[in-house]
């Protein structure tokens, strides 16, 4: 058939339990927001910016937690930058929240006060490491950090250890409290009240738990779609955070870089103001002696210990030999180099020998990492009356708290990309689950589970599928639509061949009581003895069951057969003269042998009628009855002779109900038995 347009239509239910949703989700985030400003205001030990977080994800569900969550260091960032570097805590504290609500932990008061230390173990925790990483220890503008610095104090742990147990100890307070307060609040909305607040978008029929882990439950072949998904969305997400992580890493030590090779510039052209080129050749022919010597070189000391990020200042002759050191401060803990004293070129300076050499300015920073350590370098030429460059003024800066700024921003960026990960995949694995993995594992598990088999179970089936109600509005509500169609229509169709084998079957078998009507037509002295006989037949099965007699060979398809073929146990009379068949009086043993034939002949012909038929029928069973129906338990009866269950037992069954009609029938030879003497007749000849 044609493909129908879906059948189910989205309501507004579903809008409205997205605003629903929205709107608690935003009452969450101002919660948040507003105790924990109001907390720093009054200077409270107490950070108080997760109870919405919790209650968000405890009622309301994993995406509300988890956005919740997020937002909330995001805001928070406003008024403290750094507070976007814990947004990964909040996303993890919502999905927590979210996995102890669906476990039914906030119901029950022991419950709700053990998930206390693991929102502080993640809080207080995980917390405590983003902190040693972005601050290192003794953070002092930290809420823990007066606690952190007295357990260091005692001696007994280590830094690290200080601040994790200094956090997490002040993180259970703050978890104990924000978990009361939900306690109370969901006890508050009861059940009503947090089943109209959880937030599930259902794109069909909802599914019970049972239902959804039994639906979850079906093997895929190879890999489940919701593995694809997810496989797929930490793919994408991590090459971009990667991608995006090293390019803010490379721009911002660039840019730092850059900065500190102003600065030391500056740094550089500061102490060459404070050098008179007329004097180089002095200095380094006398040194400390030089007339201005120890005023320049106190100058540069002053310059360098000025800035702290300064590690020397000091001036070089570049000659070929190497760097003559003109001036070269000493510092605490360090003496300088003598003036004269000759430093070989270090290797980073080697692609600027020559530059150096020419005594022209060499206008880009040198980074080194040698015996000085690790160092940023800027040299700017000092230039005589006559432009001929005396000697170069040189600014060393240590890069160590350049790497430390590089590596505090790497954390920065880090911790917020991990929390925008998570965030990002829980939402897209929670929409693909309801709009994508949920309606095709309940379309796949209510196919395996269909029925065909008669009018009620396809009935069901039919009302299985429709009751789905898949309304994803794409391509999935297009094939459940298809799918509903085509199980009417299979059903339908299934209606007409059964009518249609009925109507055959009925044919078949009033063609086969004709046909042996005719052959009974023959015989004048039968009566209506195949329509009783068959009558008979029926009657001896059903009692047999009752009574559990030959239990497991009475199956529906025996009685049917047996039913069925009763009617031709004498086919092989029309092979019989009408002499011997209608004869009145007894038969000689000649004429007796040839009705006795009637048997085989009987199979004889079911045998070519079964030899034109592709599959079984009843056609088989109705060999045996032909043949073997005037056989005896004792052996004496014919064709074969056949004794005891040597006997097929639909045969023994139509003897049975054979003589019982020629009991109790009329012959022209003579009258029917009563029923209590045809009994006792059979009961007699029992054997």
């Amino acid at each position: 058939g044609t493909m129908q347009k879906p059948l189910i239509k989205p309501t507004t239910a579903g809008a409205k339990r997205v605003w629903t949703a929205l709107l608690f989700c935003i009452a969450c985030l101002t919660l948040n927001t507003v105790i924990a400003r109001v907390v720093v205001a009054f200077g409270l030990p107490l950070y108080m910016d997760c109870i919405g977080t919790i209650l968000a994800g405890a009622i309301g569900g994993v995406v509300p937690g988890v956005i919740v969550g997020f937002l909330t260091n995001m805001l928070l960032g406003v008024f403290d930058a750094s507070a976007w570097c814990y947004a990964i805590t909040g996303v993890l504290i919502g999905i927590t929240a979210s996995e102890f609500g669906k476990r039914g932990w906030f119901d029950h008061p022991g419950k709700s006060l053990l998930s206390v230390p693991v929102f502080a173990l993640i809080g207080g925790g995980l917390g405590s490491i983003i902190t040693w990483f972005l601050y290192g220890f003794g953070f002092s503008e930290g809420i823990a950090a007066p606690l952190v610095q007295s357990i260091y104090a005692t001696g007994h742990v280590n830094e690290l250890f200080a601040q994790l147990i200094g956090d997490c100890a002040l993180d259970l307070v703050d978890k104990l409290i924000a978990v009361i307060i939900v306690f109370v609040c969901k006890k508050a909305l009861g059940r009503a009240g947090i089943h109209t607040i959880s937030f599930e978008l259902w794109m069909q029929a909802p599914l019970s738990s049972e239902q959804i882990r039994e639906v979850e439950n079906t093997s895929p072949r190879v890999v489940s779609i919701r593995t694809k998904i997810g496989i797929a969305i930490v793919a994408i997400i991590l090459n971009t955070v990667m991608a995006t992580t090293w390019i803010s890493y490379t721009m911002f030590d660039g840019s730092i870089v850059e900065e500190q090779t102003y600065y030391a510039f500056g740094i550089a052209d500061l102490a060459a103001q404070a050098l008179d080129p007329a004097r180089v050749d002095d200095y380094l022919r006398l040194g400390e002696q030089a007339e201005g010597y120890a005023e320049t070189e106190a100058e540069f000391a002053r310059i360098r210990d000025t800035f702290s990020a300064v590690r020397y200042v000091y001036a070089y002759r570049i000659l070929e030999d190497g760097c003559h050191v003109v001036l070269d401060p000493d510092q605490p803990g360090e003496r300088g180099s003598d003036t004269g004293e000759v430093i070989p070129f270090d290797d980073a300076f080697l692609v600027h020998r020559d530059t150096l050499l020419a005594g022209k300015p060499l206008e880009e920073a040198v980074i080194s990492n040698g015996q000085y350590g690790w160092l940023l370098t800027v040299y700017m030429p000092i230039y005589d009356d006559q432009g001929v460059c005396q000697c170069y003024v040189a600014a060393d800066i240590s890069m160590d708290h350049v790497i430390m700024d590089t590596y505090k921003f790497l954390a920065r960026v880090v911790t917020l990309f991990c929390a925008f990960f998570i965030f990002v995949y829980t939402i897209i694995v929670w929409i693909s689950k309801y709009s994508l993995v949920l309606p095709i594992n309940t379309l796949a598990h209510t196919n395996s589970s269909l029925e065909y088999k008669d009018d009620t179970s396809r009935a069901k089936t039919i009302e299985a599928i429709r009751s789905l109600d898949i309304c994803t509005g794409d391509e999935i509500e297009n094939l459940y639509a298809a799918m509903l169609n085509t199980t009417q229509e299979t059903a339908h169709f299934i209606d007409e061949v059964e009518d249609q084998q009925e109507t055959i079957a009925r044919m078949q078998n009033n063609l086969i009581v004709v046909m042996a009507d005719l052959v009974e037509s023959r015989d004048q002295f039968t009566g209506d003895h195949i329509r009783k006989t068959t009558a008979y037949v029926s009657l001896i099965v059903e009692e047999m069951r009752r009574e559990g007699i030959y239990a497991d060979q009475l199956t529906d398809k025996f009685v049917s057969d047996v039913k069925d073929s009763a009617p031709l146990h004498d086919l092989g009379k029309i092979a019989i003269p009408d002499n011997i068949l209608n004869k009145p009086g007894r038969l000689t043993a000649e004429e007796f042998e040839v009705m006795k034939s009637h048997t085989t002949v009987g199979r004889e012909i079911l045998e070519r009628a079964v030899s034109a038929v592709s599959e079984p029928t009843y056609l088989d069973m109705a060999k045996d009855i032909a043949e073997f129906h005037h056989e005896k338990w004792n052996g004496q009866g014919y064709p074969c002779g056949l004794a005891g269950e040597d006997i097929p037992l639909c045969a023994r069954i139509m003897a049975v109900a054979d003589v019982f009609d020629a009991l109790v029938s009329k012959r022209s030879y003579k009258d029917g038995f009563p029923l209590d003497k045809a009994f006792g007749i059979i009961e007699e000849s029992v054997g």
